[in-house]
C-alpha cells in the first residue's frame, strides 16, 4: 500500500487546544445536542431530512405564499437562461441569485427551521429513523428504499471505522459496498454522475436559493456524515488525531447555530463532497466516497425539486431522477471532472475540513498564501 501525501489544513493537533473555539461553540451548543452520540445524530439527521422535505412542500402549497413563489419562478427562470460567465458578472453566486441572502419565504421558513432543529435534539429512536422515509409524503415507497438503503450503508460505514475488532478496514468497506450494491433497483452507482447535472437539471438551485436556511442545515447535516467518517478513518491511522469525533460534533453544533440560522461558523453554502470533506475514504474506497456523493447529489436534485415554486407533478419529477441515479450506465463523469467539481466550490464553502483549520475560503488563492500545512495521511487504494 503507497502513501499518498495530500494537505489542505493546518495540523488538527494544533486545533484540539484552542480555546477560543472552545469557547465560541459553547454559546450556541445546546445541552442536549452535546451529549447526543453521533449514531444518534445520524438516526435524527434522517428524521430531519424527511420532516424537512414535508417543509418545502407545505411552504409551497400555501396560499399565502403565492406571489412569492410567483416572483421566486421568475427569477429562477432567468437564471435558467443565464450562462455562468453572465452569472459571474453580474455578481451572482451558482445559478444567478446573490449567495447568503434571505430566501423568498422569510418568516415561514425561519420557523420551519426553528422545528426542524427541535427534531435534531429530540434524540429519535433508531426505530424512527429507519421508517423516517417511508412516512415521508413527499416520497413514493420506490424512492423511500432508495434513500433507506443509502442511510444503511453511510451507517455501515461509520460503524467499520469505529469498530476496532475490524482490523482490515478497506476489506470490511469493499464487502459493505457489494452488499450495497446487490439490490440493483434500490441502489446508486460507484461511477460518478455527471456533475453538470446537479446545477442544470430543470429545477437546479430551487433548494438552495429558495430555501437557504434550510438548505444550511441540512448540508450541515451532510457535512457531520462525511467529516464523522474522516474524523474516524484518521484517528484508525494515527492516534495523534485521537478525539477527533469530539471536535467534529463541535464544529456541526456551530454550523447548526441558533434556532434561527445565526451562526458563528457558517453552514456549507455549497452541497458538501466527499473529496473535499473526507479525502482518506476517497484515498481508501473512491467506491464507497463516489456513492455517497451519488446519493448526495440525488438529495439535492430532490430538494430543488420540492423547492420548486408552482410545480405540479413534483412526483413524476422525482420518479425520473430516482430512475436516473440508480441508473448505472448513463450520464456518468470521469475521474478529473468529477474531483474537479467535487473540489471547485472549496472546502470553506462545503463547511470546512473535518479536523484542522481553514478561517476563510481557499479559492483562487494558494495554498501557501493560505499558510496551509498538508497533514493528512491518506492511503491509495489496494
Amino acid at each position: 500500500m503507497n502513501s499518498v501525501s495530500v494537505n489542505w489544513l493546518a495540523p488538527a493537533k494544533n486545533l484540539v487546544s484552542t480555546t477560543s473555539l472552545t469557547l465560541a461553540l459553547s454559546l450556541f451548543t445546546s445541552a442536549a445536542g452535546a451529549q447526543q452520540s453521533v449514531s444518534e445524530l445520524f438516526n435524527a439527521f434522517d428524521v430531519t431530512k424527511a420532516a424537512a422535505m414535508e417543509k418545502l412542500v407545505e411552504i409551497n402549497d400555501d396560499p399565502a405564499t403565492q406571489e412569492a413563489r410567483d416572483e421566486f419562478k421568475m427569477q429562477l427562470e432567468m437564471m435558467a437562461n443565464m450562462s455562468m460567465r453572465d452569472a459571474m458578472a453580474a455578481g451572482m453566486g451558482h445559478g444567478g441569485m446573490v449567495a447568503g441572502t434571505d430566501g423568498p419565504f422569510g418568516e415561514l421558513e425561519v420557523q420551519a427551521r426553528v422545528t426542524l432543529i427541535g427534531g435534531l435534539r429530540s434524540q429519535p429512536a433508531g426505530s424512527d429513523a429507519e421508517a423516517a422515509f417511508e412516512n415521508s409524503a413527499p416520497l413514493n415507497r420506490h424512492t423511500a428504499e432508495v434513500f433507506k438503503r443509502g442511510r444503511n450503508f453511510e451507517n455501515q460505514l461509520y460503524a467499520i471505522y469505529t469498530n476496532d475488532s475490524i482490523t482490515d478496514k478497506q476489506a470490511a468497506v469493499a464487502g459493505a459496498v457489494e452488499e450495497y450494491l446487490s439490490d440493483n433497483r434500490h441502489s446508486v452507482g460507484t461511477a460518478p454522475k455527471n456533475s453538470v447535472y446537479l446545477i442544470s437539471h430543470p429545477h437546479a438551485s430551487a433548494f438552495k436559493f429558495g430555501f437557504p436556511k434550510i438548505s444550511g442545515l441540512l448540508w450541515s447535516n451532510q457535512w457531520m456524515r462525511l467529516a464523522a467518517l474522516e474524523a474516524a478513518i484518521l484517528e484508525h491511522l494515527d492516534q495523534e488525531f485521537a478525539g477527533g469525533l469530539d471536535i467534529v460534533k463541535e464544529r456541526y453544533w456551530s454550523k447548526v447555530g441558533s434556532a434561527g440560522g445565526m451562526t458563528m461558523f457558517p453552514a456549507p453554502s455549497e452541497l458538501p463532497r466527499a473529496p473535499a470533506i473526507t479525502p482518506n475514504l476517497y484515498s481508501q474506497s473512491e467506491q464507497a466516497a463516489i456513492i455517497l456523493d451519488n446519493l448526495n447529489t440525488l438529495d439535492a436534485v430532490i430538494a430543488d425539486i420540492l423547492a420548486y415554486p408552482n410545480l405540479g407533478d413534483r412526483g413524476t419529477a422525482i420518479d425520473e431522477v430516482v430512475a436516473e441515479f440508480t441508473n448505472k450506465e448513463t450520464n456518468l463523469s470521469d475521474t478529473y471532472d468529477y474531483l474537479l467539481f467535487a473540489l471547485r466550490g472549496g472546502i470553506y464553502n462545503q463547511g470546512g475540513p473535518a479536523i484542522g483549520e481553514l478561517a476563510q475560503s481557499e479559492r483562487n488563492r494558494s495554498r501557501s498564501a493560505m499558510d496551509m500545512e498538508h497533514s493528512m495521511i491518506m492511503s491509495s487504494p489496494q
